[in-house]
């Protein structure tokens, strides 16, 4: 009986190897190519989408900006009584309340309903729910990947939300996209413009801050029975002809149990993390001026926000930063060693200059309110504020990101002999000590005798936008 010669067989599994590899290399060069930037722009939303209590814009996804740092941005308008209603994503998320305030809701599995009305409140439907958190400008909020949650505006005024999305993040298991499934609501119109302009399986088709709640893939018959109701209450579940979009209005206000913000205050101290679980884990900190890290009365404020002072950080592998600089301060120019920083001007306006590892300026322009720039880990930066100031929030993709700056009493310079000073940039010694020694602030620079000569051309700025 003929037998197959052993080559046979080993033709596929050569093909299967190559193949492999070949994907391999691919995938690799399909990563590397994600940040390879040349040029580096101010990004505005290109999207927004509109429901009864507010809107939302979303900042192109495509961007290659935020497909190096692994990120999407949106931003979140809510009106007053406006409820943004309970969805979960695949993303791990940092949201900076920029203006206004409101109640937050965090469903965790497995943990407790420990709000709960009182007996003594008499008979009646008695409702408990998990723990709901305040919140006010300045503040942080962590939310884990997959994690269902819910935001209500009980403000005077819009309140407007700026959300970093970690797509990269390792509780993310799908892909670089960023998913949002709703547990209530019918929000399908970007959806649908989306299908007229391309391919539901492309990258944007795959964003689903658009589409219709997860209750509408199931059968009605299986939902009445999994919640043991009626067929007619199942079938609400599915908002099949609800046009309210992703965010509604509560006419009457929301009714839920809470304590006021001031007993909230007095909880939240300081903690180091090892008494904390998933279910007692404070998800929210202010990151406001009065709890700055750097403070220059002249020049500005820093506060930075890490797992040391936040310990859901080192959960999410994500940090924060809020900064402000008066006019013409000077942030000292710097890079930062383990992370990319995704800066979002929520005042005034400043001058960014962005350089690679190749010495070019990939970004030298203005940068004002409500834009959004990334600066790819290691490149090197520096920050000078306009005529109005500014002030900003930088989301790190690191829990405890580090910078290292080039100029002042902490900096690299600094930190180098007076000789290799000399001898690397062929200047006398004296020069070498001024250049080391002439800046004696950390961080937050007070403006210096150039900054009168900005707007007039001496200072290289391009012109006010």
């Amino acid at each position: 009986m003929a037998t197959k010669p052993p080559s046979c067989n080993f033709i596929p599994l050569s093909l299967t190897f190559l193949l492999f590899f070949h994907g391999t290399i691919c995938l690799a060069l399909q990563m590397q190519n994600e940040c390879e930037i040349r040029r580096i722009n101010a990004i505005e939303p290109n999207e927004r989408i509109q429901a009864q209590g507010g809107y939302t814009e979303f900042f192109d996804s495509d961007n290659q900006q935020l497909r190096c740092a692994g990120v999407e941005v949106v931003r979140h308008h809510i009106q007053p009584k406006g409820l943004f209603l309970p969805s979960y994503t695949n993303a791990a998320i940092l949201v900076y309340v920029e203006q206004g305030c409101g109640i937050q809701g965090l469903m965790l599995p497995g943990c407790p309903e420990t709000f709960e009305v009182s007996q003594q409140q008499g008979g009646g439907f008695q409702d408990r729910h998990q723990k709901l958190y305040n919140f006010r400008q300045g503040d942080i909020i962590a939310i884990p990947a997959g994690a269902a949650h819910w935001m209500y505006n009980d403000g005077q005024q819009e309140l407007i939300v700026v959300v970093l999305l970690d797509t990269t993040n390792a509780a993310n298991q799908l892909d670089q996209n960023y998913r949002r499934f709703y547990l209530a609501g019918n929000p399908q119109q970007r959806q649908q413009q989306q299908q007229q302009q391309q391919s539901p399986w492309g990258r944007k088709g795959q964003s689903q801050e658009d589409s219709g709640n997860i209750f509408q893939g199931f059968d009605v018959n299986t939902i009445a029975e999994a919640f043991n109701v009626d067929r007619e209450t199942a079938e609400m579940l599915r908002c099949q002809f609800d046009q309210r979009g992703h965010i509604i209005m509560v006419e009457r206000g929301l009714q839920v149990i809470r304590p006021p913000m001031s007993f909230q205050e007095q909880q939240g101290e300081p903690r180091n993390g090892l008494e904390e679980t998933i279910c007692s884990m404070k998800i929210r900190e202010n990151i406001d001026a009065s709890r700055a890290d750097f403070y220059n009365p002249q020049a500005g404020s820093c506060t930075h926000l890490n797992s040391l002072k936040f310990p859901i950080l080192k959960f999410l592998q994500l940090g924060a930063q809020r900064g402000v600089l008066h006019r013409d301060a000077i942030m000292a120019p710097c890079w930062m060693t383990n992370a990319h920083d995704i800066i979002f001007v929520t005042n005034g306006n400043m001058r960014m200059q962005i350089v690679n590892n190749e010495g070019q300026a990939v970004f030298d322009d203005q940068i004002r309110e409500g834009q959004l720039v990334v600066v790819p880990q290691n490149f090197a930066v520096v920050k000078q504020a306009g005529e109005q100031g500014c002030k900003w929030i930088s989301f790190r993709t690191n829990d405890n990101a580090m910078i290292n700056t080039l100029a002042g009493k902490t900096s690299a310079m600094r930190a180098l002999p007076v000789d290799v000073i000399s001898s690397a940039y062929r200047m006398s010694r004296e020069d070498a000590q001024k250049l080391k020694y002439n800046r004696d602030e950390a961080v937050l620079f007070s403006p210096g005798s150039m900054s009168s000569r900005r707007f007039s051309g001496g200072g290289g700025w391009p012109s006010e936008p």
